[in-house]
Parts: structure tokens; sequence; C-alpha cells
């Protein structure tokens, strides 16, 4: 389930998004929630340093810029909420980030013009960023709002991904050390981590075939519906 786990972190970072979530859901369960946090964050550098070189002719930094300010209030909100909570609370937090990425996708897809004047709003950007911020810092979940943010500016795909993958290099570096502070991240993990890092590499080059294979459609809705099974198990079971 691990190895499971840490394929859906390399096929969520070349394009596959949605699928993050059942990665989170995956060592929630396995390892606690809180102790997750700092488990797969270094899987994620991992897979952010073999995305950026592949996709760095595609986007830019200027989108980053924008967004980099209201991420770090969320994160700092989130790291002041990850210091307090024990590992119950953190299980029912992840799974409430985890229904609300779903709930956010869904809109997109459910009711497409009414997320488009919201997207278009001039608040829309910085609360984009601000969740995003405190769901990647409490449940490494944000992949889903902040791809819903760049789709608002009708990006291409390609470009979509480019700008991702430098959005999560930076956000997730600046991480490690707020996850070090809150002894996320130990001997221990990290020793799971090289055992695990395979099996992310085989998601993002796995990934860079099937994204332009499989109609995104369809993949978002079945990502949705295991994610909302995800959520649910994580906040009461």
């Amino acid at each position: 389930m691990a190895l499971l786990g840490a394929i859906c972190v390399g096929l969520a970072k070349s394009g596959f998004t949605g699928i993050s979530l059942i990665s989170v859901f995956i060592f929630a369960d396995l390892f606690g929630a809180k102790t997750s946090v700092g488990l797969v964050l270094p899987l994620l550098i991992v897979a952010d340093l073999t995305v950026y070189p592949a996709f760095r002719a595609h986007g830019s930094w200027k989108p980053v810029w924008k967004l980099l300010v209201p991420a770090l209030v969320g994160l700092a909100a989130g790291y002041a909420v990850l210091a307090v909570i024990n590992d119950s609370q953190a299980r029912h937090g992840i799974g409430a980030s985890v229904l609300l990425m779903v709930a956010v996708q869904s809109m997109r897809m459910l009711h497409a013009k009414a997320f488009d004047r919201m997207a278009h709003s001039t608040g829309f950007g910085i609360a984009a960023g601000v969740i995003g911020g405190m769901a990647t810092m409490i449940a490494n979940a944000a992949g889903p709002v902040i791809q819903l943010y760049l789709l608002s500016k009708r990006i291409p795909k390609m470009e979509l991904i480019g700008i991702s993958a430098r959005f999560f290099l930076l956000i997730n570096f600046l991480k490690l050390p707020l996850n070090f502070q809150l002894e996320l991240i130990t001997a221990d993990s990290l020793m799971l981590n090289l055992m695990l890092v395979p099996a992310v590499w085989v998601g993002v080059f796995s990934g860079r075939y099937l994204v332009k294979k499989v109609p995104q459609k369809y993949f978002e809705s079945l990502v949705i519906f295991f994610s909302i099974v995800a959520g649910l198990r994580l906040c009461f079971f």
C-alpha cells in the first residue's frame, strides 16, 4: 500500500493532480495522520525535482510569485494548527481538507459557469493561495486548488503542469524546516523514503505517458469518487 501511495505521488506530479488525494489517504491510514505529513514531504520533493526539469520548457515563474505571499500566510496558519493538534484531530483535519478539495473540483466539473464567475473575482487568487498553503502544510493536499486557480486563467495543460512544478518545488522546500521543527521528519521516516523513491519515479514517468493518453474528464471523475470515500473514512471511521 505504501508503494501504491508513492506511485500516486509521482502520478499526481506528472499531471493527474487529483490522485494526490488518494496518496494522502493511503499514508494517513497506514502511518497516522500527523506522521504521514512529514513522511510524504521528502517523496513530494523527489517528485518535484524529477518533474521540474522535464517540464521546465513549459510555463514560467511569474504566476508562482503572484501566489507566493498568500501561500506563505496559509503555511504559517497550517504550521500553527499542526503544532497543537493530536493525531486524531489531524486525521479529521486531513479528511476535511480532502473533502474540501473534492468540493472545489466537483464545482468546476458540475457548475462550470458559476465556477468561472468565482474564479475571475478579485479575491479568488488570494483565497486559492491561502487555502492551498494551509492544505499543503496540514495534509500535503493543495494540488487540486492550485490547479483549479491556474485552470481559471485558461492556461494550457502542459504549461499548467510546468507552473505547478515550480510552485510546489518552492513551497515544499519551504516546508522542510517546519516539518523538522515539528519532528515530523525523522531518521526512520527518511529510511522509509529511500525505499519508496523508486515507486515515485515509476509514477512520474508512467504519468508523463498516460497524461497524453487518458481522457482527463473520466479520470478526474474516478479520482473524485475515491477521494470522497477516503475523506469520509478519515473524518468518521
